[in-house]
């Protein structure tokens, strides 16, 4: 696809609205830009420095302001940061399709739809992310091909000649590659369209294959690549120095012909490495028929498991990135995975062992995903859903302690672990067939899309107010254009104030708290950062929620 039809495909689809939105000094109504589905349920949190209690808020049509929903302030009020008087307020009643927008005393909201499409966009514009990541001759978007010379040298093997590393995703806002993000975001993509193929069957560029396993395939064939010899794999290409010679384009990456790979596996890294490829199997031998492409992510997924226990148990990144403290998550998932494709009961059974010792891990990010293997497991043996569950439950006891809903503590990629939140909210539903938590996924989504103190959509170009500033080099040189990318979003102050980075953009001081803070700041990679896992996580969720 040309960059000017993508181009013309996101201004056409991407739910932009431009719009003068009325602010005092005191009241700030802040509910998801987007939009609700109809059944949703529909809420909004209110920071006020005035007591609001019994004031009458209104929901109105956004052009003709006529009067569809009323109702009055009524919670006890919460107080967050400067703001004294905050309160949720409810309008779930209106479930007439239209466009809205919330009014109390001389405030009202960022307007919002009432549909049963509204998160298509959302979804669509999510997926192009991954096409502005790609690196090497893989017809990137935003930039040109890049690093074809991956990788210049094997760092920690025998034989240091360099092999053909070119292709996958920069993992963030740089230019570094990373197998454990690679994998887990190929995995996530594998995932939803399994998960459900009717809603991540979109074809937008209309070639009769699914836009997502076409995005899969990019991380499939780098991660084939990172297996030197069925027992090393390298785990990484570029370090470091990646961050101190500038901001370029990666076409300009005055370091292209001297990028190194670094070898290393841990129990965590075979695992979610086989898991991908193993799926992969599945769908590519049952979709496409590709019967030789099947067999070699089989045969390359079982040699890995297979030397599970000849490595350490944990390896972190040659730079100490994503950092993990379990394994057992991650191999039960590969087991599975395996299962699924051969029928052979000693995956199961290692499955189930593996599990077992992990247990609910109370978090999502790149290295808690327990919730994807209890899930497949749970298939065979439906008990292990009570993992999920007991996730759901802590989750949804911190919501329900918060007028803001969030289901997690604040931490570095607040985003990525808010939406895991729904991520498994969905899939316990898609189990039990419950109900219990879908309004807990529902105020995680929301909060993503402008239902925060900051009143942001934390994904680009997407709301009527959005993080624009990104810590992404490909954004920097397009304008601040980076389709659908996810910010990582506000962080502790604790972790904040470690890395010392100064920040020129004090847009949103006002609610930030002596505990949190967003800063939408391009030099700020803690809050502003868009990561391929976390985009992963929003499509599927958004994904989820799309017709």
């Amino acid at each position: 696809m040309k960059l000017s039809y993508l181009v013309l495909l996101i201004v056409s689809q991407i739910l932009f609205v431009n719009c003068q939105t009325v602010l005092t000094d005191s009241i700030f109504i802040r509910t998801n830009q987007i939009g609700f589905l109809l059944q949703d349920v529909k809420t909004a949190v209110v920071l006020s420095k005035t007591n609001l209690n019994g004031k009458q808020f209104f929901v109105v049509e956004n052009k003709s302001n006529q009067i569809k929903f009323e109702g009055s302030v009524k919670d006890s009020p919460s107080v967050y940061g400067n703001f004294n008087y905050c309160y949720e307020i409810d309008f779930s009643p209106l479930n007439s399709i239209g466009m809205y927008k919330i009014k109390l005393s001389d405030s009202e909201s960022y307007p919002f739809q009432i549909n049963s499409l509204v998160f298509n966009d959302v979804r669509d514009s999510l997926s192009l992310f991954f096409k502005a990541q790609r690196c090497g001759p893989t017809n990137p978007i935003l930039h040109k091909p890049c690093h074809l010379s991956d990788a210049a040298k094997i760092i920690g093997y025998k034989d240091s000649t360099a092999i053909d590393l070119t292709g996958g995703w920069h993992d963030a806002g740089d230019y570094i590659k990373f197998l454990k993000t690679t994998a887990l975001t190929t995995y996530l993509l594998l995932f939803s369209y399994e998960f459900d193929s009717q809603k991540f069957g979109y074809d937008l560029d209309k070639n009769d294959v699914p836009d997502i396993l076409e995005e899969a395939k990019i991380g499939l064939d780098w991660l084939l690549r990172c297996n030197i010899d069925n027992q090393n794999l390298v785990t990484q290409v570029q370090n470091e120095e990646d961050h101190s010679i500038g901001w370029r384009l990666p076409e300009n990456d005055s370091l292209q012909f001297e990028r190194p790979a670094f070898v290393s596996m841990g129990k965590n890294t075979i695992g979610i490495y086989s898991a991908a490829l193993a799926l992969a199997s599945k769908i590519w031998k049952e979709k496409f028929y590709e019967d030789e492409f099947a067999a070699n992510c089989l045969l390359t997924a079982e040699k890995f498991y297979s030397i599970r226990n000849q490595v350490q148990d944990i390896d972190s990144t040659y730079s100490n990135h994503y950092p993990e403290k379990d394994f057992n998550g991650k191999l039960a998932l590969a087991a599975v995975e395996l299962f699924n494709c051969t029928s052979n009961q000693k995956y199961l059974d290692e499955a189930i062992h593996y599990g077992t010792k992990a247990g609910s891990d109370y978090w999502w990010s790149a290295g808690d995903i327990n919730s994807l293997a209890d899930y497949k497991i749970a298939k065979h043996k439906p008990d292990f859903a009570k993992y999920i569950y007991q996730n759901l439950k802590h989750f949804k006891n911190i919501s329900d302690n918060s007028f803001l809903r969030e289901g997690l503590a604040y931490s570095w990629g607040t985003t990525n672990a808010l939406l895991g939140v729904s991520l498994q909210s969905i899939i316990y539903k898609k189990l039990t067939s419950s109900t219990r938590f879908d309004s807990l996924a529902i105020f995680q989504r929301d909060y993503i899309l402008g239902r925060n103190p900051w009143g942001v959509s934390f994904i680009y170009n997407v709301g009527s107010n959005f993080s624009k500033h990104l810590h992404s080099q490909v954004a920097f040189f397009n304008n601040g254009y980076l389709p659908g990318a996810l910010t990582a979003g506000p962080a502790p102050t604790q972790i904040l104030d470690i890395y010392k980075i100064k920040r020129i953009n004090k847009e949103y001081d006002k609610f930030n708290t002596d505990s949190i803070k967003y800063y939408d700041d391009r030099f700020d990679y803690i809050t502003n950062e868009p990561t391929i896992i976390g985009n992963a996580t929003a499509l599927f969720v958004f994904g989820c929620y799309s017709n």
